[in-house]
This record gives C-alpha cells, structure tokens and sequence, in this order.
C-alpha cells in the first residue's frame, strides 16, 4: 500500500535532487537554493533555505551519520554544509571548474565523489575536504555517481551511455559501454550485498534516456577483474527515466520519469507493484528514507510529494498496484491538500486555503485571527506591517516572520508560469537583457558574459567549447518577454 502524505511545494523552480537521512529531507532545485525539512512532521528547519550557490543546485546527499549535507551546482562547486547550523564547511572547486552534475559520499564518510560536465571525476577526502584523486573521460558529461556498500568501489554514469565501474585509486575496473542508449540520467546501489552460492554480489539500478530502468549484478572475476551482468530490464515507464533509488532494505526500487510517473518495484523479482501519478511535470527525483517506509520525489512542478511505501506483498501477487493522483490525495495524513499546495492563484484562495496556509508555515496562532477578520487570498496578498498592528499582531518577531513567508508566497507565484524560454539557462532568472551566443542558446547578457570569463569558453548548455565570444541582442525575445510581463 502507498499513501500520499503530504506534499512541499517551497521551491521557486524545478526540484532537481532528493535526499534522505535519518531525520531529515533535504531537497534542491533550479532557484539555486536547498531545503531541509524534519522527517518528523516535514516542517522546514530554522536555517533552511540554504543559498550558497550562485546557479542551479544539481543533486544533494547526506553523509551517512547525518552530520552534513553536501551539494553541487553549475557554478562548478560541490558545498558542504553543517547540519546543526545550516552553515557552510567547505566549498570544494571542481577541478577544471566544470559544473558539477553528481555527488556522493562513501558509506564511511571517508570520501566525498563529484563529477561534472567535462567527463570530470574527482575524489574529496572528506575529513580535510582536500582533493585525493582526479580522472576523467574525454568527450561526454558525468551524470550519476553511487558508492557501493563497501565504500571501496564507485560506478560513474554518462551522457554517453556507459557505466564504468572504479577504485578509490580512480582506477577503471570495468566499462558497461552501451548501458543506456542515448544517456545514463540516474545510478545507484542497492544498500545490501546479495549471496550467490559462495560469491557476494551488489546490485547496481541504473535508468536513462531510453525510457529504461535496468538492474546489474557487479561480480568480482577469478582473474580479481569485474564485469557488469544485466539481471533485470524494466519496461514500467513510457518515456526517460530520470531517476532511481531503492528502499533501506534493498527490496523496493522506485524509479520517476519524464512521462510524469513514479514507478516502485519488487527489486528481487522485476515486479511492477505500484504506478503514482501526483506530479503535473517530469519527476526528476526520488528518494527512500533510512530509517522509515517513506519515499520522496520531486519533479519539474517545483513540488515534493512525500509518501508511505508499506508491505509491498499483497500488489506483488495480483493486484495491479495502481495508484492515481485522486487516490492519492485520498490518503492524506490529515485528510487535506494544503492550501500552500493549492493549485489555485493565491488570490482565488478562500478563507478555508489561507487558514491551511498559516498551519502549513507553523503560524496556527493566528487562524483565528485572520478568520475573525475574513481574509481570504485577495486579502492575505494585501497585507502589510502597518495591517498586521491593526490586526494586533503584537510582537515585532511573529509580524516578521508573516511577512517573510508572504514575500516567498508571492514570489512562489509569479514565477509558476512563466514560460521556460524566457529564464536564463544558468541563473534560471527571467531575462532582461537576452542574448544570442555561438551555441545558439540564448541567454542573459551578465550572466553569459561572466560564464565566458570563468568557464574558458565553454557553452553551459552543450559544454563544447564556443566558436567565438560574440553576443548578439535578442529582441524578438526582449519584446516577447516585456508583453508577457506587462500581461502579468
């Protein structure tokens, strides 16, 4: 049985990467920042958003104690940051200063593993956060990283289409050289080895481009090499698969996918339990917990939805394990949708939604307030300093604290629809000045200028080097951008 629990809708762009640890979710996106909310009631932490990056945040990861969180981003920096504080401990500079696409810790926490665009791959030793080892695949991007559960051996996946097996020593074990056709999105290990007669082998889900999600036994050879043996090819999904992870136990495996479903299987057998259909757009991520049946998933609707994986017995023997959207929101904790969560603009909200808001943003103290004066969404969206003392909100922190989630409201909604093309690929910030660069890409003149200073001439879109510097004004693009914004 899967139950939708709740569902986080805080990000201000699409939610690229999802992790767990023992009590917290940590999320990511393309607004450059990250959040962290407590698994206990998914309320989001003091500290959080995290906003140390300067472009979009790739993927994130929990050491394994839970003590830090580290992510990487498009400004070719994995960071480190302090789970107690939420402040920064590091900040680690790709080598080649390519963007970094994936990262992940050893299960010791010995080691901390980027790889980037440029076919990069470098080794952090994690307690000095100095770098121990680089090396790198010419000609394709890195796109997934997953340590085995000895934390001796890594698999990296590409845009190419291989998965490669490695050392600590960044030594290559083995090349899987057609994997995936057209790409590797997402890779990762099962937690658990598995006993083949006298041999222990570990599981490796990878999925990608082909609209594939496949499973691998990694057998060590008598010669002391290592091959890669297909086991598994699941057809479950209609489109690429972005992602994948399996559950603690290694039992279940869950894949998201580009045709807006998650998939959760019976890993050991190649059985189909469960179809969720919650997200509007591609879903770009998931995530099992540690510690307790839940799974994360974010998608490119900018939300997170979290939900409860039970037994997945009684679907393996018959049922078809469908799960739709209205279902879903069926078996909420509570019985609600959020009205942060709502699909209706803020100013179509009704009284009822803008109570939900406040419980949903740890303000319940006031729903009384508020319903006592009848605001709605047109009225909540009005508010200001001077109101709340009329309202006799007393103390200056709570009055702060309503304003400061009314801005992240407000700028929650006016960036829900506004047309893909019209952000910056790498600031992911409505363009005011686009230009037209030799990759044919349009982008925002400082930002693309500041790009070609620090990136040796590299496109952020392809990463092939760029023919020449020259920027060419986008009008057509200024003026469809200006109608759009005078219209909104």
């Amino acid at each position: 049985m899967v139950s939708l629990i709740c569902t986080l809708q805080h990000h201000q762009d699409d939610v690229n990467c999802c992790a767990f640890s023992a009590t917290h979710l940590a999320t990511c996106s393309g607004d450059k920042t990250l959040r962290v909310y407590c698994t206990r009631d998914f309320s989001e932490l003091p500290f959080s958003p995290l906003a140390g990056h300067g472009y979009v945040v790739h993927c994130c990861c929990f050491s394994p104690c839970g003590e830090f969180l580290a992510s990487c981003s498009t400004d070719a920096t994995t960071v480190v940051w302090s789970m107690a504080t939420g402040e920064i401990e590091a900040v680690l500079e790709h080598p080649g200063r390519s963007p970094v696409r994936a990262c992940a810790f050893s299960p010791g926490s010995t080691h901390l593993l980027s790889c980037a665009s440029d076919g990069t791959l470098a080794l952090w030793d994690f307690p000095s956060k100095q770098l121990a080892k680089k090396a790198a695949v010419s000609d394709t991007t890195m796109a997934a990283c997953s340590f085995s559960p000895c934390g001796q051996l890594f698999v990296s996946g590409s845009t190419y289409g291989d998965l490669r097996l490695w050392d600590l020593r960044l030594s290559q074990l083995h090349a899987e050289k057609n994997a995936h056709d057209l790409g590797v999105a997402c890779c990762t290990f099962s937690p658990r080895a598995v006993s083949v007669g006298q041999v222990m082998q570990f599981h490796l889900a990878s999925c990608g481009q082909d609209s594939l999600l496949k499973i691998w036994a990694i057998q060590k050879l008598p010669t002391g090499g290592y091959k890669l043996q297909l086991l598994h090819t699941l057809t479950g999904q209609s489109a690429p698969v972005l992602s994948c992870s399996y559950s603690s136990d290694g039992k279940l495996l869950a894949s998201g996918s580009v045709d807006k479903t998650v998939t959760i299987y019976d890993a050991n057998n190649a059985v189909l339990l469960y179809t969720l259909n919650q997200h509007d757009r591609y879903v770009t991520a998931c995530a099992f917990s540690p510690t307790s049946p839940l799974l994360a998933t974010g998608s490119m609707d900018k939300s997170v939805s979290i939900w409860r994986v039970e037994d997945g017995h009684d679907a393996a023997h018959g049922k078809d394990g469908k799960l739709s959207s209205e279902e879903g929101a069926a078996t909420f904790a509570d019985g609600r949708t959020s009205a942060g969560q709502s699909r209706l603009l803020v100013s179509d909200w009704s009284e009822e939604d803008v109570s939900a808001w406040l419980v949903e943003e740890g303000l319940e103290g006031l729903v009384d307030i508020f319903r006592a004066n009848n605001m709605d969404g047109t009225e909540l969206l009005s508010l200001t300093k001077d109101t709340l003392v009329e309202l006799h909100i007393e103390s200056l922190g709570l009055r702060s604290k309503v304003l400061r989630k009314l801005e992240e409201l407000k700028g929650a909604s006016q960036c829900t629809d506004t047309p893909d093309e019209f952000l910056c690929p790498i600031t992911r910030e409505l363009m005011k000045e686009p230009v037209i660069a030799a990759d044919g890409y349009s982008y925002e003149r400082e930002a693309i200028e500041s790009w070609i200073n620090t990136k040796n001439r590299s496109s952020p879109m392809t990463n092939l080097p760029l023919k020449n510097t020259l920027l060419t004004p986008n009008y057509t693009l200024k003026m469809a951008i200006g109608r759009w914004t005078t219209g909104h």
